[in-house]
């Protein structure tokens, strides 16, 4: 496969991670357009450590409070009321509604979920809900004001992210928004609970993308699609959290709509 490729491919996925838009969908829809070979959910999963890389760079005075709050809380088996020990396991909490949904569905992510025309109803579906939820509720709560109950709220909203076109990120947005969180605070926890979780699913990919490495891909292509997305992924982070200090999501839905369209006209016009 020409290099062009991945380096293609992790430009869309560090574009898309991290706006309401869906990744995943993006990774499965541009192949199928151009008909390339589909790399693989493996390939796309090491695609999303290039920008779970970004995450850690951009938010690693964040993760570093966060990771010694949590170690002193377990050394001292008690969680405290310090805001990065509370931070850790909100994290942790968030974390186990997708890590559920990963164990119990991955077996339907790997081929039924990636179907276009189910991957173009999610879109314009969870489009609509965002564009609602972010226009008719308040968004006066703080980063400081979450609560293990909302952090579990908004995890299990994230494990509906397993199927493309969802968007783990619109997902997570949307409920924030309903819970009455400004859209930089849900933007913020949205990506900091990402991490445990594209984390714990490289880990279960590892095995299967050493057995493709060699093969049918090159450590040249999963080299050149983990830097595009690595890169790529910082840019969208930034875009995110400044774009959200001034504007609402409204024009991510209706990208999401046309999208959508489009996939439905091209599945009737190239069947």
């Amino acid at each position: 496969m020409e290099l062009i490729q991945p380096i293609v491919l992790g430009m869309i996925q560090g574009l898309t991670e991290f706006i309401p838009v869906s990744s995943s969908a993006h990774l499965v829809l541009f192949p199928w357009f151009f008909k390339w070979q589909d790399p693989g959910l493996a390939f796309d999963v090491f695609l999303h450590f290039g920008t779970l890389c970004a995450l850690l760079v951009y938010f690693f005075r964040d993760l570093w409070a966060i990771a010694g709050g949590g170690i002193s809380s377990i050394l001292e088996r008690r969680i405290g009321f310090e805001p990065e020990r509370q931070l850790f396991w909100m994290l942790g909490v968030g974390s186990i509604p997708a890590a559920v949904a990963g164990v119990l569905f991955n077996h339907l992510a790997e081929e039924t979920f990636r179907a276009p025309l189910l991957i173009a109803a999610m879109l314009a579906l969870v489009g609509f809900i965002v564009l609602w939820v972010d226009g008719h509720y308040s968004c006066f709560k703080r980063f400081e004001e979450l609560t293990f109950g909302s952090a579990f709220v908004i995890g299990v909203a994230q494990a509906f992210a397993i199927i493309p076109g969802v968007s783990r990120s619109g997902a997570t947005m949307a409920m924030g928004r309903r819970l009455g969180f400004s859209r930089e605070a849900v933007a913020k926890f949205s990506f900091l609970l990402c991490i445990p979780i594209i984390l714990g699913a490289v880990v279960m990919k590892i095995p299967d993308l050493i057995n493709e490495v060699g093969g049918a891909i090159s450590w040249n292509y999963v080299l050149a699609g983990f830097g595009s997305s690595f890169f790529f992924g910082l840019l969208s982070i930034h875009f995110m959290l400044s774009y959200l200090k001034h504007a609402d999501l409204a024009i991510f839905t209706w990208y999401r709509l046309a999208l959508s369209i489009l996939v439905v006209v091209w599945s009737l016009s190239f069947p």
